[in-house]
């Protein structure tokens, strides 16, 4: 472990649930093997992914009707809690969509050099609706952009002076290690392609997976598909498959801790959502030498992808494309292997140790 004095806090909407909540854990044990004081404040009270530091979770003291008294006491809890703390740096992962109270966060309760995560190229989920106020509140703030497509579009759009990239960061290691433990599922004794993450056609847009795959010819050849995860679509999702007669060929299996014994196994995953920042599911997936097939939304998977090398890109939108994809994977073992192949090896520069140098310049240039 390295030697570091500084205090850091971490403030994320909860740890679970999501990619930004689950990159900012990785962040935690990140900062905490580089030696520094690691806390987190958490807005909302699931913890789903491990983390390394001291938990605030301000989602205890949330009451059931959310009032607009009880939100000004959680901001006033968040306030006393970083002045009491005496922190050195914030990295703040939140989306930050209500004008109000990134107002009054940035300008006041954020008192020590601060720096904001941007998890996603939405600019909808990311900042408040008035450009003019994101203007005012971030143009001169420290930014990180997960991506480089990230970074370069919110620099234009809010003419940001100080932004950078710095990739989310992943422990390999332990992915491998708990990728290793066995299924123990009956359903999967077969061949299979799998989605994994959030049950969400806002973002997941999964009627188009959907449909590729019925346009494929994986069913025909027995290879089904799962989609592994929890969402306020999953219902939606079962009826459009039943309506499909794909009730037998396409399963879904709940949320996990532990989805990597899945993509271990799985013949390749399949990401086609509208939009991303920098999708994790991608490198998780090829660390465990499994391709992807990924539709070429922004931002991130053609930062990670390169095509026919470790996996596939396809337009975006495209039913015919996808299927063809699909097809290529399962009869295509040429191409099919050489992606395998270069899967594990392509992941290297997303390494928790290359990360952890980056964000560790960053905090010694600002603090």
């Amino acid at each position: 472990m390295q030697s570091n004095n500084k205090k850091i806090c971490l403030v994320v909407s909860s740890l679970g649930k999501g990619g930004a909540q689950h990159a900012a854990a990785l962040q935690s044990t990140l900062l905490a093997k580089l030696g520094y004081n690691v806390h987190i404040v958490t807005v909302f009270n699931e913890v789903l992914y491990n983390y390394s530091g001291t938990l605030f979770n301000l989602g205890n003291y949330k009451t059931e009707t959310n009032s607009v008294t009880n939100r000004l006491a959680r901001l006033f809890m968040l306030r006393k809690y970083l002045k009491s703390e005496n922190f050195d740096v914030i990295i703040d992962h939140r989306s930050r969509v209500q004008g109000y109270r990134e107002f009054l966060i940035t300008k006041f309760l954020y008192q020590v050099p601060t720096v904001y995560v941007i998890h996603s190229y939405q600019k909808t989920i990311m900042f408040p609706k008035q450009d003019w106020l994101s203007r005012l509140l971030y143009k001169n703030e420290v930014m990180v952009g997960v991506s480089a497509g990230i970074t370069r579009y919110f620099k234009s759009e809010y003419q940001l002076k100080s932004i950078q990239t710095i990739y989310n960061a992943f422990n390999f290691e332990d992915i491998q290690r708990m990728a290793q433990l066995p299924l123990n599922n009956p359903l999967l004794k077969t061949v299979y392609i799998l989605f994994y993450g959030r049950l969400d056609l806002a973002s997941k847009n999964l009627t188009l997976l959907i449909d590729a795959y019925q346009a494929s010819k994986l069913p025909k050849n027995n290879v089904k598909l799962v989609l592994l995860g929890s969402g306020p679509d999953q219902a939606r999702l079962k009826s459009y498959v039943a309506n499909l007669d794909l009730q037998d060929m396409v399963l879904f299996l709940p949320q996990t801790a532990n989805p990597y014994p899945y993509v271990k196994e799985a013949k390749f995953t399949v990401l086609t959502s509208h939009y991303e920042g920098f999708p994790l599911v991608i490198p998780e997936s090829l660390c465990l030498g499994t391709p992807v097939i990924s539709v070429n939304c922004k931002t991130g998977p053609d930062e990670i992808i390169r095509n026919k090398f470790n996996g596939l890109l396809v337009p975006n939108y495209n039913v015919e494309a996808l299927a063809n994809a699909m097809n290529s994977f399962i009869f295509d073992e040429v191409l099919y292997t050489t992606c395998k192949t270069n899967a594990p090896k392509s992941v290297a520069p997303f390494a928790m140790a290359q990360i952890a140098h980056e964000w560790e310049h960053l905090l010694n240039k600002i603090a």
